[in-house]
């Protein structure tokens, strides 16, 4: 790995300068305000770790002087392979602050869960995931939200659609998306024998209101009576909602508020969300084809992840990492050992790249 120039290290420290001088004066206001706080809160971890490297490297430099001291040979000796055993693995976490960030990291997102082959028992295993993520999500400080809940008759989710806000979500989330598969034996078999079942799983980054623009001339929207589970409601009011976007043909149904104030609002969420993606996957090109080659592509054709059962084991296919930790993946906690491979794993190929 090349090291960072000692000149990249001074540009960090002036420009993290520069943003403190700028939040400190009082005179932001607006939205020039909330520029500065997003940009301040980027680049206070990256200049907090290059002032680690610089001093590191100072001291290497000072410590290199003492060498010729003879009474100070030993100590100087002692700090230097102290410093050298630390100093590469400084450098290695800068040069990862430093890659190019995908520029949706830091949104909320919006998990998609639908039930794939196996029925009933796919149902189910959708719920399960549903409730592992909710457990991963507090133990992150997330909040979720569900937006739209088709459930099954024996408790299961045919799809259940929820809004997941706070810090990073979709810089953590995002290598969820794919389709996730379960060895198990349903409780619908009398028989005991293990079935294979899958859902699918798409996590798309939730854009402010500026990155999409959706015209109302190019909607079209239906009021319909709600039909499953939902009280009183059902079959007696027009709430549920139905949004098409005309130039795509995206079609969304929200029908899980009482209100159809509410359930169009939730539809528009949903329905912009869709479109922000498929405007990214329009526009990225490239990125997309590179991302495909590190830890996959984020498309729910892609068998990611086992789930088995019997063995109390999870697989990540892309990574070939197997935990014998079933259970605590889907309380959650396992989940983000998981989740922290993929990163590290997609942060590795990507300095690779870089040094190629």
């Amino acid at each position: 790995m090349t090291a960072i120039p000692p000149e990249r290290l001074d540009q960090i420290a002036h420009r993290f300068a520069e943003l403190e001088a700028r939040m400190a004066s009082g005179t932001l206001e607006g939205e020039a305000f909330v520029r500065a706080s997003r940009d301040y809160a980027e680049l206070e971890p990256v200049a907090k770790i290059a002032a680690e490297v610089k001093a590191a490297r100072e001291e290497m430099a000072g410590l290199a002087e003492m060498l010729a001291d003879p009474e100070m040979k030993a100590m100087a000796e002692d700090e230097l392979a102290q410093i050298k055993a630390t100093l590469p693995d400084l450098e290695r976490r800068l040069a990862i602050a430093l890659l190019p960030r995908d520029s949706a990291d830091a949104k909320p997102a919006m998990l998609e869960i639908r039930a794939g082959t196996g029925g009933d028992e796919a149902a189910l295993f959708a719920a399960d995931l549903y409730r592992m993520y909710e457990r991963y999500a507090a133990e992150q400080g997330w909040k979720v939200e569900a937006v739209s809940i088709n459930a099954s008759d024996i408790g299961g989710f045919k799809e259940v659609i929820a809004n997941v806000t706070g810090t990073g979500v979709f810089a953590k989330l995002k290598f969820e998306s794919g389709v996730h598969r379960v060895q198990r034996v349903p409780v619908t078999e009398s028989g005991g024998r293990i079935h294979t079942s899958a859902a699918t799983v798409a996590v798309l980054p939730e854009p402010d209101e500026v990155d999409v623009s959706v015209e109302e001339k190019d909607l079209k929207i239906d009021v319909y009576r709600a039909s499953g589970a939902g009280g009183q409601h059902v079959n007696t009011t027009d709430s549920a909602v139905r949004i098409t976007h005309l130039p795509t043909g995206t079609v969304v149904t929200c029908q899980d508020g009482r209100s159809q104030h509410k359930n169009k609002e939730k539809a528009m969420q949903v329905l912009r969300t869709r479109l922000y993606d498929a405007q990214r996957e329009a526009t990225q090109g490239a990125e997309a084809e590179a991302r495909k080659a590190m830890v996959g592509s984020g498309d729910r054709s892609e068998r990611i992840r086992t789930y088995n059962f019997p063995q109390g084991r999870v697989t990540d296919h892309r990574i070939g990492l197997t935990l014998h930790k079933l259970e605590e993946v889907l309380a959650g906690p396992g989940l983000g050992e998981l989740v922290d491979a993929l990163i590290a794993e997609d942060e590795g190929k990507r300095l690779a790249a870089l040094a190629e």
